[in-house]
């Protein structure tokens, strides 16, 4: 019987077995703690998708209240009265309360006249998500109107009565 002298660790594994498994702890001790910072990395550019899409999803919903608004202020302004800009005016701003209040900033409303057409339009910024950028505003501006509503007489003669 031969006896063949093989090299083993105090484990029971071969000596060249306990090589590989030592750059093996070597380089999990290296790797140690890249997770936390391949995080660190990410993190910012995840936040500023995520700010983005809300800011897009702010800017979106308030440039709908600025058309209802609008249109809420044209139906009035169509109307053949006396008062016609103040009512239309004064509808389009209700609805801006009544429906965003903080939504848009600086919200004005205009009512118009163009040959036999009226309407409003309104002006606004929608809400920032980063306040720290005063430079990126996001301008809203809503335009409705149509012909002015009137009777017209159906014996050919021009003109509302």
């Amino acid at each position: 019987m031969t006896a063949v002298a093989e090299s083993r660790d105090p484990e029971g594994r071969d000596a060249g077995s306990r090589e590989v498994a030592g750059r093996g702890a070597e380089s999990r001790d290296r790797e140690r703690g890249a997770t936390a910072v391949e995080l660190a990395m990410i993190m910012p550019v995840v936040l500023i998708v995520i700010l983005l899409v809300v800011q897009f999803a702010l800017w979106f919903h308030g440039r709908q209240v600025a058309d209802a608004a609008a249109r809420e202020g044209a139906r009035l302004a169509r109307v053949d009265t006396d008062s016609w800009q103040q009512d239309a005016e004064s509808r389009a701003r209700e609805v801006l309360e009544a429906v965003g209040p903080e939504l848009l900033g600086g919200a004005t409303a205009t009512a118009w006249e163009q040959d036999d057409r009226r309407g409003v339009e309104i002006t606004a910024t929608a809400v920032q998500v980063i306040p720290l950028l005063p430079a990126t505003t996001f301008t809203i501006t809503a335009r409705f109107g149509g012909p002015v509503e009137c009777f017209r007489p159906d014996d050919g003669s021009e003109g509302c009565e």
